[in-house]
């Protein structure tokens, strides 16, 4: 209870100091008088304080009290909700394809793709674990694992699935080569080719590679940056096309890091039990939230099997590992003969070292430390975006998660600074990969999952000076358009 209740305190004055409640420079609080408005002890207080100065929020002055850093708060506006367009057969594959291999260039600072650095993964003890493994076990560690998996890590993951809010029967759970295949093998179970889902609009580029491999058509719902998806769209779009299930992330969602609000989930989960329309929630990000214990996942509130979930540990533990999970009742036979003639299960090898470094209870305390570094580059980058970006630009508010959506003015192409961007040995994710509709072409979105450093900064000022410049080379076209429009009426 006493972590929840420090977690909770540091988060609303985190949310006090980045509205401008409490000024760069000023006092907040003394731990005497936030413990007597709150109710709560001095050590409740002084952990919550602790967890903002590991954000970069406040420091301690000695003898003095703690005071807020001396940043500006962060004013930029969040960016617009999408418009609603027709449904569509996905074309955007092969251009996903090459920013993806220009962006895995040696050298290249990686603001662009959502891969944690190795410096937030537990290395060394699953280093041990997989020495022990190899050691010990190395007959069934280099043996076959059909599906649907490994039996002990299928154990872990319902154990962990408590955290989301689920109580889970490991039979349930199947284990895959991440969350991709999860989302596929999701895909395959309840549609065909030709039918259409309904996807959040923005959505995962992952997502859209799928629906064109699959031959599925899409329709975009928008999503609120702050609520996530709309549900009153969803609702309309349900009611006027034939959409065969929906896929979202209600918590952190990727690329504008949106978490649904619990009474909104509720309300998706028994619209869509209503229809019998399944629901494929990836929810990668889940045990990222800043808040967490607090937040809950689809699942949770899934009362009728509506739901299949999909999540992996490539964010927390090593994306290398491939090592994911989807969970679901209902589909459970049918995903598991899919898995069986294509992949059979995930390596042997990485289930078995997973399993082991879960159960040797080190992973809570890997996620609370990734959780505040996190938690702390996202106010960084998002602080630096703001001095460095041209004005008017827009800044995502995660929750939870290492990524940061942004929209630029002026109608910047954010392929074009893509591009410009490389011949720096920056990368960074154009808004054109995660829509098959050309309305996020002035986004970005910029992976937070690296320390920050002299590097990141001027990463991050580099792309500010290249979007400024892309600005001031639209505005002569613009003038012209606007000229000309002048002449024909006059």
């Amino acid at each position: 209870m006493t972590s929840l209740l420090y977690q909770k305190i540091a988060s609303q004055l985190a949310e006090d100091i980045q509205s401008g409640v409490y000024q760069p420079g000023e006092r907040v609080p003394s731990v005497r008088k936030l413990s007597t408005q709150k109710g709560v002890s001095h050590a409740t207080v002084l952990q919550a304080y602790a967890t903002l100065e590991d954000q970069g929020l406040i420091h301690a002055r000695p003898q003095s009290g703690y005071y807020v850093h001396q940043t500006p708060a962060l004013t930029a506006p969040t960016p617009a909700i999408a418009r609603v367009e027709a449904p569509y057969a996905v074309t955007r594959s092969s251009i996903i394809t090459e920013i993806l291999l220009q962006a895995r260039r040696d050298g290249v600072i990686p603001l662009g793709a959502a891969v944690p650095s190795s410096e937030f993964l537990p290395l060394r003890a699953l280093h041990q674990q997989m020495s022990k493994v190899t050691r010990f076990h190395a007959q069934k560690a280099f043996s076959y694992t059909f599906s649907p998996g490994y039996e002990p890590l299928r154990r872990q993951v319902a154990i962990r699935m408590r955290d989301a809010g689920a109580v889970i029967d490991p039979a349930n759970v199947v284990i895959t080569n991440g969350c991709v295949e999860a989302l596929q093998l999701s895909l395959r179970a309840v549609t065909k080719p030709g039918d259409l889902i309904a996807t959040e609009s923005p959505s995962y580029y992952g997502l859209v590679q799928l629906c064109e491999l699959l031959d599925l058509k899409v329709v975009e719902i928008p999503s609120d940056p702050d609520t996530g998806l709309s549900l009153e769209t969803l609702q309309s779009a349900l009611d006027q096309w034939p959409i065969k299930a929906l896929v979202l992330t209600s918590r952190a969602g990727n690329p504008m890091g949106a978490t649904m609000p619990e009474h909104r989930q509720r309300k998706l989960v028994a619209m869509m039990a209503r229809r019998n329309l399944p629901v494929i929630e990836d929810d990668i990000y889940g045990e990222l939230m800043f808040d967490h214990g607090q937040s809950k996942a689809l699942k949770a509130f899934d009362c009728s099997d509506t739901v299949i979930y999909c999540s992996s540990f490539s964010k927390t533990i090593s994306p290398g590992l491939r090592a994911g999970w989807l969970i679901t009742k209902r589909y459970q036979e049918q995903i598991e003969k899919l898995q069986t003639f294509t992949t059979l299960s995930a390596c042997s090898v990485s289930q078995m070292a997973v399993a082991a470094y879960l159960e040797n209870g080190g992973y809570d305390r890997h996620l609370r430390h990734i959780r505040q570094e996190y938690c702390k580059n996202l106010s960084l980058f998002q602080l630096a975006v703001q001095q460095f970006f041209p004005e008017g630009t827009q800044i995502t508010r995660p929750k939870g998660g290492f990524i940061l959506w942004i929209s630029l003015p002026g109608g910047v192409d954010t392929l074009t600074l893509f591009n410009r961007a490389l011949q720096h040995n920056i990368s960074i994710c154009p808004g054109v990969v995660f829509s098959n509709s050309d309305q996020f072409n002035h986004c970005l979105r910029l992976n937070c999952g690296i320390p920050w450093n002299r590097a990141a900064e001027q990463a991050v000022m580099t792309l500010g000076v290249l979007a400024k410049q892309l600005l001031q080379e639209l505005e002569p076209v613009e003038r012209g358009v606007e000229l000309e429009g002048i002449r024909k009426v006059s």
